[in-house]
């Protein structure tokens, strides 16, 4: 029974091998999205002898990148050695998809992935070695990752536009967009009804890339914009929702502060704040994906991290806000509410 208990509780190395494989599966995803895999098999599907034919790239590549997207459950294969997409990645891995995450991939090894390998290095300085929360580098990085990241946001926005009833509106509802990016959050409000008019807020070099997606969309006509820093640009008054789209993590605590005591002054009684976010628990233990997206501030800004509803809650009462609560939504966390009241 002695034998079978340690047998039982025997500590392996597998999980932290497992760990030291990590980085493989955005890189894989990354260079089949590269060289048009999920594109081609979209249609019918196709051996990798196909596939090299109608991409140049090697049969020795795509057969080990291949089947190793079989083994992520991205692709089938079937006994004749033909591949085909699985629902998710004809989703979101077909380059010509609305919400496509094709190019996100690729931009991540590129991106995301160069600074990262300098976070011994970063740990020790504290300090990112380009703060991407800065207009200069920012607005490169962002014009990029902006359109790339959609599907984040998308279906939570949509949530709310279903939550705050906009589809039934009667009368003109002024959304004030901040830290627009893409502008998806106003986009899918104004996607629910005409009556929804935009006000979105980024920095200068971003808003050419907000009107581009917009117009996109096809809702540039309910769309103005604003340019400048958030603590410096001019909101206007009288929204009746402010959205904050996952900005307060790279903004860090004393700008959200300050941000969050603006916005409580640009809506009018009775409008909403709401908040997207990467929350963890108030002990700073779970979820593990807002655990690491805390690591990623680490490295790409230099205050930014991850919070939790109790502290985001306790922020929006020193502004103003009264009603703070949670909105379950499509996302990585549940969105943040809170009302202005009269």
């Amino acid at each position: 029974m002695r034998m079978k208990a340690l047998k039982k509780d025997q500590v392996t190395p597998e999980r932290l091998m497992q760990f030291g494989f990590a980085y493989a599966p955005p890189l894989i995803i990354g260079a089949a999205a590269s060289n048009k895999v999920f594109d081609l098999l979209e249609s019918e599907p196709k051996t990798v002898e196909q596939i090299s034919k109608e991409t140049g790239a090697s049969e020795r590549g795509l057969r080990a990148i291949m089947n190793a997207l079989v083994g992520l459950e991205l692709l089938k294969k079937n006994r004749q050695g033909q591949y085909s997409l699985t629902p998710e990645s004809a989703a979101f891995l077909v380059s010509n998809k609305p919400g496509t995450l094709a190019k996100f991939f690729p931009m991540n090894m590129k991106r995301l992935v160069p600074l990262w390998l300098k976070l011994d290095e970063i740990v020790r300085t504290g300090r990112p070695p380009e703060a991407r929360n800065q207009e200069a580098p920012g607005t490169k990085f962002f014009s990029e990752l902006v359109e790339n990241i959609i599907p984040m946001s998308y279906g939570s926005a949509q949530a709310l536009g279903d939550h705050l009833k906009l589809a039934k509106a009667k009368n003109e509802v002024r959304v004030l967009d901040l830290a627009s990016g893409s502008g998806i959050w106003g986009i899918a409000l104004a996607q629910k009804s005409p009556h929804v008019q935009v006000t979105a807020v980024d920095w200068s070099g971003m808003i050419p890339t907000t009107k581009r997606i917009t117009q996109k969309f096809g809702v540039n006509d309910q769309f103005t914009f604003v340019e400048g820093d958030l603590l410096k640009a001019d909101f206007g008054k009288d929204f009746d929702i402010a959205t904050l789209g996952h900005i307060l993590h790279s903004e860090g605590e004393e700008r959200s502060r300050h941000l969050l005591e603006k916005t409580f002054d640009a809506l009018k009684p009775g409008g909403t704040i709401a908040i997207a976010e990467w929350l963890v628990n108030d002990e700073r233990t779970e979820p593990l994906p807002s655990l690491m997206f805390a690591v990623n501030m680490l490295v790409n800004t230099e205050h930014g991290d991850t919070f939790s509803f109790s502290e985001i809650k306790s922020w929006l009462e020193e502004a103003g806000f009264k009603k703070a609560r949670k909105l379950e939504a499509p996302g990585p966390s549940p969105l943040i509410l809170a009302t202005k009241l009269g």
